[in-house]
């Protein structure tokens, strides 16, 4: 009798593992790199970037400290020495100063006060500003200094 409970208790649970099994799969991830064609090290990735200070609107005083999220995608360091290849789904921020968001794949120049590179991955920088209105730019660029499609958001706010 008792192999009989033994025997009953083991196919009761190889019935509810098959039945685990049965469950439908999650969908592969949006971030594989995998399925990003060798051409684009980003494509199809479901990233954002954002502010998350200050709010779109927002009356500041100067200086003003601008703080940068991401969802969905790795913020980091651009790595030390030449860089010859951008990593997948990897990139680190810039801040354009009265910019809007570059198309995909163009060059964010370096070196120019209108925008402010954060190579080392950082995600924030406090900056004096002058009075008025000011329109900025959150842009994650790839390793090779290349906008990533759909990684900007622009905001303008008003300095006292």
């Amino acid at each position: 009798m008792s192999s009989r409970f033994v025997v009953g208790v083991m196919l009761a649970a190889f019935t509810l593992a098959v039945a685990a099994c049965r469950s439908e799969a999650p969908p592969p991830s949006e971030t594989s790199s995998a399925t990003a064609p060798a051409a684009d090290a980003h494509a199809g990735h479901m990233g954002k970037a954002f502010f998350v200070e200050p709010k779109d609107g927002a009356t500041v005083k100067s200086p003003v400290k601008f703080v940068f999220g991401s969802e969905n995608y790795t913020i980091a360091a651009v790595p030390e020495g030449e860089v010859k290849e951008a990593r997948p789904n990897m990139g680190h921020f810039h801040l354009g100063v009265d910019k809007e968001c570059l198309p995909g794949g163009q060059e964010i120049v370096r070196g120019t006060p209108d925008w402010v590179h954060f190579g080392t991955g950082t995600d924030n920088i406090e900056m004096s500003l002058t009075p008025g209105k000011h329109t900025f730019a959150v842009e994650v660029g790839d390793d090779l200094h290349r906008a990533v499609e759909g990684l900007c958001q622009t905001i303008t706010i008003n300095v006292e």
